[in-house]
């Protein structure tokens, strides 16, 4: 997976930023004055350990949980008043860890109501992108199983799925690649290639390192809601303060990149 597409960053404007995001839940600090950005047609992995508050930061960022100060801005204008389903319609998709599909639905009712809902489209317009997004997660020949039926990696492939119907200008990636064997996770990178090379923006938290190091341009690592190292992969994996919270040892990191 060394040949990874990867879209010229230049001074591309940003789409996402979240400037000083603060979020506590008592004496626990999810996220203390964080900031991070996304560039047009960029893509950015998120590490940390587990309470490190990457998913918490995505719920922030998606407008699903409200932060106590800071501010979330989408091509520069400030969202942080706006609901989730506001954000979305504005372009913030988001898949999330655990896949939440209508059992009962087939895969493209699934991506048609997520057009729908998420994304506002009606009539042809709803068709068209659920079923580009169908194919994109490469579930054409499952377009009439219904989700119930799925294994785990049709199920992660139609959460994408449905978060592309929306016709996202940038998505949110929560551990898309958890619980996945070797060759699941590079059936994944290839579809979420595929998206990066529609133009589409991502924030991606992930465990399995070596799926984000096929994709994205940056990492940052999180621990207790503060950026412990941001920059080129290779660099934050070496970063002293990155290997003691969540690699664990210098070995490790090697394996990882």
């Amino acid at each position: 997976m060394s040949d990874v597409h990867r879209v010229p960053q230049g001074s591309a404007p940003l789409i996402l930023e979240a400037r000083k995001l603060t979020k506590r839940f008592g004496a626990v600090v999810i996220a203390d004055e964080l900031d991070l950005s996304v560039r047009h047609g960029g893509a950015l992995g998120i590490i940390g350990p587990n309470g490190a508050g990457k998913t918490t930061t995505l719920g922030m960022l998606s407008g699903e949980i409200a932060p106590d100060g800071g501010a979330v801005l989408l091509d520069g204008r400030d969202v942080s008043n706006l609901p989730a389903w506001k954000r979305a319609r504005l372009g913030i998709g988001r898949t999330y860890q655990v896949p939440r599909p209508f059992g009962g639905l087939t895969v493209f009712e699934n991506a048609l109501v997520a057009a729908q809902e998420a994304g506002g489209l009606h009539a042809e317009h709803a068709h068209e992108a659920a079923a580009q997004a169908v194919v994109t997660c490469r579930l054409a020949k499952k377009v009439n199983t219904r989700a119930e039926d799925l294994g785990l990696i049709d199920r992660k492939q139609l959460e994408l799925a449905r978060a592309l119907a929306s016709r996202p200008s940038v998505l949110l990636l929560d551990e898309v690649a958890g619980g996945l064997s070797e060759d699941e996770v590079d059936e994944l990178v290839l579809v979420i290639r595929e998206v990066r090379e529609q133009g589409i923006s991502l924030i991606w938290i992930e465990h399995v390192v070596r799926a984000l190091l096929a994709v994205v341009d940056e990492l940052v690592c999180l621990d207790y809601g503060r950026v412990l190292a941001r920059g080129p992969s290779s660099e934050v994996l070496a970063n002293a303060a990155v290997i003691e919270s969540y690699l664990g040892s210098p070995a490790l990191a090697g394996d990882v990149r």
